[in-house]
């Protein structure tokens, strides 16, 4: 039984500028289960021991389809995640400025991380 009335949390409006986060967060959600599905498939599964030691790692590395699909990985893993820590941070209502901080500050922390990621793959590459 509820005292006096009650009326239901303001909720933002559906429309163009919630559509396009949600709509990245389904195919990126999509591209991971995909990329995910083929880096656990080449590097546990069809490796005898269960995982590649650090030469059959460089070795694998070689081949720049692999390279591609381990960045692509590294990218849609990055971008999923942010988009991810925006939308439970835009869940605080706070205003369209503080809102676009909030974008842009995760933006350059998803850049800052696949430069440096890209940056690790290129140091294994040319350390072996």
């Amino acid at each position: 039984m509820a005292i006096g009335p009650t009326t239901p949390a303001a909720r933002p409006e559906p429309g163009p500028r919630h559509a396009p986060p949600f709509l990245g967060q389904v195919v990126s959600g999509a591209a991971l289960l995909l990329l995910l599905g083929l880096h656990m498939i080449a590097q546990h599964f069809v490796v005898p021991t269960g995982l590649r030691d650090y030469a059959s790692v460089i070795d694998w590395l070689g081949s720049p389809v692999v390279v591609f699909l381990e960045v692509a990985f590294l990218v849609v893993v990055t971008y999923h995640a942010l988009i991810g820590v925006r939308a439970i941070l835009f869940d605080f209502g706070f205003s369209g400025r503080t809102a676009r901080l909030i974008t842009n500050l995760l933006w350059v922390v998803g850049i800052v991380t696949v430069v440096y990621g890209v940056a690790l793959f290129a140091a294994i590459l040319n350390a072996g």
